[in-house]
């Protein structure tokens, strides 16, 4: 088959640089002012805190926040420990802080940072009481896990070899003290398996996990400190991760069975199960005190509920708006907490047996958020969130995934909150294809499967045409996939199209930068049968000149390493060629996640710009 454009994805060819130019200056022309007079708003929202981690120590919570244009690890309510602002000053290069740990002591601070964007950072260990940076590590290493006398940290090799003499990529587990470091497991352990190690919160056990690829886990467990008496007491070709070890037995959250999630309790030869799977996926589990508590995903949406350790449930929590809820740290008697939702950029809670509110960011004004299914081609129901506000004009911003086993629950979108203050309304649908009803839910929507999740999104964009709404349809990276296959099956059932860093053309993905590691979920181009039903939906290749395609918005960036931005030209020139209404917005300056603070806001500005023209909102 001819690719009339493949030339395109040559990004250094001058007549696509002079095309990017050419179009991002028509993109501009037709959102005029728009997008100025809107970012001061956006920005506003997007720059409110927001949490991105916590932990316990004996001297109080340390908690990581991105502020306005910094991200800072600070003492809850106290002096900030490190600013990205400070480690810019000193390095001469944008820092982006990945994450941190601390002792139970409050003495030892282990954090991580990227440099300029890229993969592989730095991590420093750093005394809390002087300031004295007492260890860096170039790249960056993981898992640090102190004691006493000394610390775990596991380093992932991406060149070269491990000291095993295995070539990279691969990872392996040391031990670090006065004496130096040396390799404590991992040996022989090839590429794809990856390792976690935690600490039980009596501080007595190591509970170390192996995964390889997404779908297997070993784990062993043995003395903290003593490595070499560490053995393999569960292995399961699901995903698994260990919780706690309480009075010599380990629990562990489970995907055994339907793929739902169960805990079950290990204890020498006996294995016993503690909350059986149930009709909700449970997405994690923790043990506080004498009881567990744990997260169930009930269509799409996180409730807590609380079980003594024999199973037995006690308690359940919901929350005023549906959210999404995850554990940050736990001491085996407080857990913390972090939520989100629509209009919350988070909260932090504590549990010690009741939930308590710690501190909170939340946007002003009333907002409502509402819960619905639409009925899918098969008849299977998809569950959709639309949130609301004052004013309801009948026009719906609508966001969609479908794939990769990732759940969208409720979360934060700065510029939504001014679309929705302009009698606009978001909304978001759960699809085929990711976790919200556990693993069945997701192989649904893979491969072969894959029309399923298309029509569940033409599902709940008819039934908000139905109720009366105008309706944009939006979707990035597998989302934009999602858009673009939609748009060229229906694109009756929307008013205007946002199309993200997207995956288009699907006889070439695995070709173009990473797009491999996919194949798995997509199907093979190179094989015959995965072929036939890759080409029925490729948008790239079901481009139809008879069909009436509403204004679309196909945005990407230049430097995106991920996703490679020919999907979007080729698609955009295809598109164009016929005479549909389509735009391109390309970034020069950003990749798939990285871009300064002010280049992302700007981008989610030119979206709800797009969104308030094509709508007239």
């Amino acid at each position: 088959m001819e690719d009339p454009y493949i030339w395109m994805e040559n990004l250094n060819d001058e007549r696509v640089l002079k095309l990017v130019e050419e179009e991002n200056k028509r993109f501009r022309e037709f959102i005029g002012d728009l997008s100025d007079e809107l970012f001061p708003e956006v920005w506003e929202y997007y720059s409110m805190p927001t949490l991105h981690g916590a932990r316990l120590t004996d001297k109080g919570i340390i908690a990581m926040y991105k502020e306005r244009d910094r991200q800072v690890i600070r003492w809850l309510g106290g002096d900030v420990i490190i600013d990205s602002k400070e480690l810019e000053k000193e390095l001469n290069d944008e820092v982006l802080l990945q994450g941190f740990t601390a002792d139970k002591s409050g003495k030892l601070l282990a954090y991580s940072f990227s440099i300029g964007g890229a993969d592989e950072g730095i991590t420093r260990i750093v005394n809390l009481e002087t300031g004295e940076i007492l260890e860096e590590f170039k790249p960056s290493v993981w898992n640090v896990t102190f004691l006493e006398n000394g610390y775990y940290f596991s380093r992932f090799y991406r060149h070269g070899e491990t000291p095993d003499g295995v070539k990279a990529p691969a990872v392996r587990l040391f031990w670090k003290d006065e004496n130096g470091e040396r390799m404590v497991f991992g040996k022989g352990l090839g590429s794809g398996y990856f390792m976690g190690l935690r600490k039980s919160t009596d501080g007595k056990w190591a509970m170390l996990t192996v995964t390889f690829g997404w779908n297997k886990a070993d784990i062993y467990i043995g003395p903290i400190d003593a490595p070499d008496l560490w053995g393999k007491v569960y292995s399961a070709e699901v995903p698994a991760e260990p919780i706690d070890v309480v009075n010599g037995r380990l629990y562990v959250l489970t995907r055994e069975g339907k793929g739902r999630g169960k805990v079950i309790a290990i204890e020498g030869e006996n294995i016993t199960e503690v909350i059986p799977e149930g009709e909700f996926p449970l997405e994690w589990a923790v043990i506080v005190g004498d009881k567990i508590l744990a997260g169930r995903l009930v269509h799409a949406s996180h409730r807590l509920e609380v079980y003594s350790l024999s199973g037995e449930k006690l308690d359940e929590v919901t929350f005023d708006l549906p959210g999404s809820v995850y554990p940050l740290d736990t001491d085996g008697k407080r857990v913390l907490l972090r939520y989100e939702s629509f209009t919350v950029p988070y909260r932090l809670y504590e549990f010690d047996g009741e939930l308590k509110l710690v501190e909170r960011q939340e946007v002003e004004g009333n907002f409502r958020v509402e819960e619905d299914f639409a009925v899918s081609k098969d008849g299977t129901k998809i569950h959709y969130f639309h949130v609301k506000g004052t004013e309801d004009e009948k026009k719906v911003w609508v966001f969609g995934y479908g794939g990769f086993n990732i759940s969208l629950t409720p979360r934060f979108f700065p510029q939504a909150i001014p679309f929705i203050k302009r009698g606009g309304s978001f909304a978001m649908a759960n699809l085929r294809g990711g976790s919200e009803y556990g693993e069945e839910w997701h192989r649904a929507g893979m491969r072969e499967n894959k029309q399923n999740v298309f029509d569940d999104f033409i599902a709940v964009l008819s039934k908000l045409k139905g109720e009366g709404y105008r309706v944009a349809a939006w979707g990035r990276s597998n989302g934009g996939l999602l858009v673009s296959a939609t748009l060229t099956q229906r694109p009756d059932v929307m008013d205007s199209a946002l199309i993200g860093y997207p995956v288009i053309d699907m006889l070439r993905f695995h070709k173009l930068y990473i797009g491999s590691v996919w194949v798995p979920e997509y199907g093979n181009p190179d094989d015959p049968k995965d072929r036939a039903f890759l080409l029925k939906y490729s948008p790239y290749h079901n481009i139809d000149p008879n069909k009436k395609y509403p204004p679309t918005l196909i945005y990407t960036g230049l430097h995106d390493d991920r996703v490679h931005p020919a999907h979007a030209l080729k698609f955009f020139m295809k598109m164009k060629e016929i005479g549909a209404p389509v735009y391109l917005r390309v970034e020069t300056k950003s990749g798939h996640m990285g871009a300064s603070p002010e280049t992302r806001a700007r981008e989610l500005t030119d979206l709800l710009a797009f969104v308030v023209k094509t709508l007239g909102a």
